[in-house]
């Protein structure tokens, strides 16, 4: 028991010192734009379907808060070629955010949908068509790195 609780306390000495360092250097402190990849990965002979219902339904909606001011940039990749099914993803959406203050405040996004979708039923059941789809679908964060700075 005893031995559990100098790890525990190692631990979090050593999370808590991660924290500060993190803090001071964090993109939010600076106010630099904060980037985030999504993944999504479709069921075998879905992609189609996913990428019509994406540029539908959700799309303008970032385009809208591309116009509010909460994002600065959105585009979209495909891979060229396959991959290994483990590895394999089908559409990486990149947001730069403002910065990760604005990426990490709450945003009411049911209010723009709501907006630009006056028929919510159909709405509703295009974006549940489009995540049912999917085999797979992941967040990643990714900090630019500037190649030429020392």
């Amino acid at each position: 028991m005893k031995r559990t609780c100098s790890v525990l306390l190692s631990f979090f000495s050593v999370l808590i010192v991660f924290c500060a360092t993190s803090q001071a250097q964090s993109p939010a402190a600076s106010g630099a734009p904060f980037v985030v990849e999504y993944y999504y990965k479709t069921k075998w002979g879905h992609a189609d379907e996913f990428l019509k219902l994406f540029k539908k339904n959700h799309y303008p909606v970032l385009k809208k808060e591309m116009e509010m001011g909460r994002i600065a940039k959105v585009w979209m990749d495909q891979p060229r070629y396959h991959t290994t099914e483990d590895g394999r993803w089908d559409f990486r959406v990149t947001i730069v955010f403002k910065n990760a203050t604005v990426a990490n405040e709450p945003v009411d996004e049911a209010a723009l949908q709501k907006q630009l979708y006056p028929d919510q039923e159909t709405f509703q059941k295009e974006e549940q068509r489009r995540f049912e789809i999917l085999d797979a679908h992941w967040d990643l964060p990714v900090k630019l790195m500037d190649l030429d700075t020392k």
